[in-house]
């Protein structure tokens, strides 16, 4: 007796492609095979669906606390359960950042009350916690370090190599970072002065990705410490990071893989500012092949929401970011159906490369044993992405009017409908996920 069978369905398995059904119970999945005559508390027909394990989006920022007129907690994961992703990690750079053990228990125990899929939080690299942070990497619902090695949004930075060269010399886990160099980026700021967004691939330009990734690749084969570079968005760095594979994994975000400069900065504004850039067509062909290759590791959203009256600010003073995580698997799902990833791709880079990247228990596979976690798709659906879809606080999306082919039906979180058709099911009730030490 299962609590849940998903039958008929078409199921993504580590072993590829198979016509089975799937048994959930206690939060795990049971069984995966031929379980057409198997009871079950509830069945649902997966016929023409396809059923992916559940997707991770490993960089969301939901601005909880200190800027939930925005976003939060509750109002970003129903994003993510609507968009078909059954666990996200956040972002450190709140008001206050997350930068201290009761700060990352705060968001814990929030997360535990109003989230609708499982969670990992990040904990900020500072010039202050360096060296404590080995010890507070282990702490319950910790997704690993993030050090901002640029400014972006918010108040966190460790941009000098000394203090760099701490934080990855403090614990053993993998640093997650913002490659960009912050030198540069001040000394290139006021040579833009009263120009427009168009500009912001110039002042964030192609050797500030490049000088602070090299940087980086050396400190991490100094010290030995894991890293991943976040938001990956320049063909110079992919050299660096190829040869250097050994320690270093890196993510790309779906709006450098389908968006370019110029256009975006004329047709939407400061909608499409973010950090780093979105940037011109010879990138992402860059992007492009290395997804196919199989050198990126994994997907992130980088969702990052501000308000319209935020990102209606003269640039530079508009804020950087834009929501992503409703939108992360209906636009790859739009790249598969044009034939530029297979489906199986998408899921290395959205379920098991994260479990692989950062260490997770239980997460990642379609196999029995691990977390009841699934994503039901329909290939075929045609549907249009527009403003009123979007569940995030901010209300609006950079895809509006976007038509794609290829939509999520359903998420399941530990063995229990969060979306279905739509809408959202039941109550907030996920869990922090668990990691390897």
């Amino acid at each position: 007796m299962f609590d849940l069978l998903i039958r008929g369905g078409t199921c993504v398995t580590p072993s590829g492609r198979a016509q089975v059904d799937v048994g959930l119970s206690d939060g795990r999945i049971a069984a995966v095979g031929a379980l057409s005559v198997a009871d079950a508390r509830e069945v649902f027909d997966a016929s023409g669906l396809h059923v992916l394990p559940g997707v991770v989006d490993p960089q969301c920022h939901f601005r909880e606390p200190g800027m939930t007129h925005k976003e939060d907690l509750g109002s970003g994961s129903a994003s993510a359960a609507l968009g078909g992703v059954t666990t996200f990690f956040e972002m450190p750079n709140t008001q206050p950042n997350t930068d201290s053990p009761e700060q990352l228990a705060w968001k814990v125990a929030r997360a535990r009350e109003t989230a609708w899929v499982d969670f990992g939080f990040f904990l900020g690299a500072t010039n202050e916690n360096a060296d404590a942070l080995g010890e507070w990497e282990t702490l319950e619902g910790c997704a690993g370090i993030k050090m901002f090695c640029g400014s972006s949004t918010g108040t966190l930075l460790v941009d000098k190599p000394e203090h760099q060269r701490r934080v990855l010399s403090s614990g053993r886990r993998r640093v997650a970072c913002h490659s960009e160099d912050e030198a540069r980026l001040k000394a290139r700021k006021g040579l833009f002065a009263g120009r427009g967004v168009g500009f912001h691939p110039e002042w964030r330009d192609e050797d500030c990705a490049v000088l602070s990734t090299r940087s980086l690749m050396q400190l991490s084969r100094e010290t030995g410490r894991r890293l991943h570079v976040l938001h990956v968005t320049t063909a110079g760095e992919l050299p660096l990071l190829a040869e250097n594979k050994a320690l270093v994994t890196f993510e790309v975000c779906p709006q450098h893989l389908t968006l370019t400069a110029p256009d975006c900065y004329e047709r939407l504004g400061t909608l499409a500012q973010m950090n780093p850039p979105i940037r011109d067509a010879r990138h992402q062909a860059a992007l492009w092949d290395a997804v196919r290759s199989g050198l990126v590791d994994v997907l992130g959203s980088d969702h990052a929401p501000h308000t319209l009256e935020e990102k209606a600010k003269e640039w530079p003073a508009s804020p950087s970011g834009m929501p992503g995580v409703q939108t992360l698997l209906p636009l790859m799902l739009n790249h598969v159906h044009e034939g530029r990833l297979t489906l199986e791709r998408l899921v290395d880079l959205t379920s098991a490369g994260p479990a692989r990247v950062f260490g997770m228990l239980g997460k990642g596979r379609l196999a029995p044993g691990y977390d009841g976690d699934l994503t039901l798709v329909d290939l075929a659906a045609k549907k249009t992405i527009t403003h009123d879809w979007s569940k995030s606080k901010c209300g609006w999306t950079p895809f509006d009017g976007l038509p794609v082919t290829g939509w999520p039906v359903a998420t399941v979180v530990r063995g229990r409908f969060v979306m279905r058709d739509g809408a959202l099911v039941g109550r907030p009730s996920a869990q922090p996920v668990r990691f390897a030490r």
